[in-house]
């Protein structure tokens, strides 16, 4: 569109790009120049209805330009990937960024590679003693292998559903039922998780199991209440065996201390004995020596000591006498309290002739 013959744009400033409508004009004498100069007079009455034409499709092109490449440019996230397929064989595994893509002939799968997803099912499974338990599993995953979750397999999620049910099974059914609702399930979620990731790795589903989790474990309705007073009757034991340990625990030390103490003890009578021993031996051989010397007064040094200590211990001495068959009885208590009161009374006696 011209602005009155002045090279102005119309707001004042030159413009020296050459004008949009000159190019279309140029383009449509190219395209009709031969029939203008065969038309002899009438080529301008037909160039004048053939250029509004051809600048209508110019535009109309130019537009499908703009629009195609719109929608064969596009970006990706940080989280994103893409998988080209062109003529619907696979081309290329887009990062993230800025891609192109032929519209119209290429097919473009986008996938969050980064988000985890989770997926939970509850089933009813038979374990190795035949009993039946419903199990409620879930199970957290992300696309590893964008390539095989969009070629390799038509519905990944579905498999993954499949599967866990499968290595579930599996697994359950080579535990018994008490494992199961008990202190079996971080072990069976653990080799579910194992099972699982094998069945996916073979179908090439391009996914990856981050955990399995067992949620929860019931035995059929019909008989919970009965495992529910199992439950309760294991929780008691497992209490009362905590309170027998606790009591081992503070009862076993004790013992040990005592038993230590009792040795200690054994130990110091044995080393006591021992040097009384070894005492007795050594005054016997000086005893010996001595009696060697003097055989006599030896004996009668040893009776007297002998006799000595037995009078020493006893109250009461009976002496046999020759002449007659009668015992005399020596009341050496009674004769020791007066030998006692005659020295108090001699003492006080003593006393009192100082004071005079």
């Amino acid at each position: 569109m011209n602005w009155d013959n002045q090279n102005k744009d119309p707001w004042g400033g030159k413009n020296d790009a050459p004008d949009f409508d000159e190019l279309v004009k140029k383009f449509s004498s190219i395209l009709g120049g031969k029939k203008s100069s065969s038309g002899g007079s009438g080529g301008s009455s037909g160039g004048s209805f053939k250029l509004p034409t051809t600048r209508i499709l110019l535009y109309a092109l130019f537009g499908f330009l703009i629009v195609y490449a719109s929608q064969s440019i596009y970006q990706l996230d940080a989280s994103e990937r893409a998988v080209i397929l062109r003529f619907g064989k696979f081309y290329e595994e887009q990062q993230e960024g800025l891609n192109f893509r032929l519209a119209g002939i290429d097919e473009r799968y986008i996938e969050n590679v980064s988000l985890t997803r989770r997926y939970s099912q509850t089933n009813s499974m038979l374990t190795k003693d035949e009993n039946i338990v419903d199990v409620t599993v879930s199970a957290q995953y992300r696309i590893a292998n964008l390539k095989d979750f969009v070629l390799n397999v038509k519905d990944p999620e579905l498999s993954l559903r499949q599967a866990i049910e499968s290595a579930l099974r599996h697994v359950v059914g080579d535990n018994s039922l008490e494992e199961t609702l008990t202190v079996g399930r971080e072990q069976i979620a653990q080799e579910v998780q194992t099972r699982l990731q094998q069945i996916l790795d073979i179908y090439a589903t391009g996914l990856l199991v981050q955990q399995v989790n067992i949620e929860k474990t019931d035995p059929p309705a019909a008989v919970k209440d009965a495992f529910d007073d199992v439950v309760a009757a294991r929780e008691d034991k497992e209490k009362l065996q905590n309170e027998a340990e606790r009591y081992a625990l503070t009862i076993v030390p004790e013992a040990r201390g005592q038993a230590q103490a009792r040795i200690r003890n054994a130990e110091g009578y044995l080393l006591e004995v021992i040097a009384n021993a070894e005492g007795e031996v050594g005054r016997f051989t000086q005893l010996l020596e001595e009696y060697q010397k003097a055989p006599e007064v030896t004996r009668d040094r040893m009776y007297i000591d002998a006799m000595q200590k037995v009078l020493s211990s006893t109250t009461k001495v009976m002496i046999d006498i020759d002449s007659g068959n009668n015992l005399m009885l020596l009341p050496l208590d009674k004769m020791m309290e007066q030998g006692n009161k005659i020295d108090l009374n001699q003492l006080r006696l003593r006393q009192g002739e100082e004071d005079e």
